[in-house]
């Protein structure tokens, strides 16, 4: 057998340690600027934690945005647990980073998007990486001036 390079493999774990930095950061020192993040994640993966009715909501996948309002952002080497809110109602979700399907952050005009070849090559943590389309709408502020935590669909935002 020959022994091989795993650039795909490579590329996912340090793209995740980036997500995990950036997040980190954020954490200790809040968004900075006009920085803010739509998340996309496997709602099905096996470590999401998300309330029954979000689940039920989305059962594929989901998009969250980190703008304004969030709290109890807690970064592991796993992932990450937030509570955002969704209708006046706050929820706390824990997303690992293997969940992570796309990672935008349009206010730079950076994104990241993983990608699986198949089911098989998803458990194996075969994927490829893409850099995501810019994106330029941001969530509006609800009634109480908290942006509401908003579920789109990325394919709204490409060209």
């Amino acid at each position: 057998m020959t022994r091989t390079i795993d650039y795909g493999n490579l590329m996912h774990r340090a793209m995740r340690g980036l997500i995990q930095k950036v997040l980190t950061d954020v954490g200790k020192n809040g968004l900075p600027g006009e920085h803010h993040f739509f998340i996309t994640f496997d709602t099905m993966h096996p470590d999401v934690q998300i309330a029954d009715w979000l689940s039920d909501r989305y059962p594929g996948e989901m998009t969250v945005v980190i703008q304004h309002w969030f709290e109890n952002l807690k970064v592991t080497d796993d992932g990450f647990a937030i509570t955002l809110s969704f209708g006046d109602s706050p929820e706390p979700l824990y997303i690992p980073y293997d969940s992570i399907k796309t990672f935008v952050d349009p206010s730079v005009e950076f994104g990241l998007r993983f990608e699986s070849q198949d089911d098989e090559d998803a458990e194996n943590d075969d994927a490829d990486i893409h850099p995501e389309a810019p994106m330029d709408e941001m969530v509006e502020p609800d009634e109480a001036g908290h942006p509401e935590a908003e579920v789109v669909s990325l394919d709204s935002f490409r060209k």
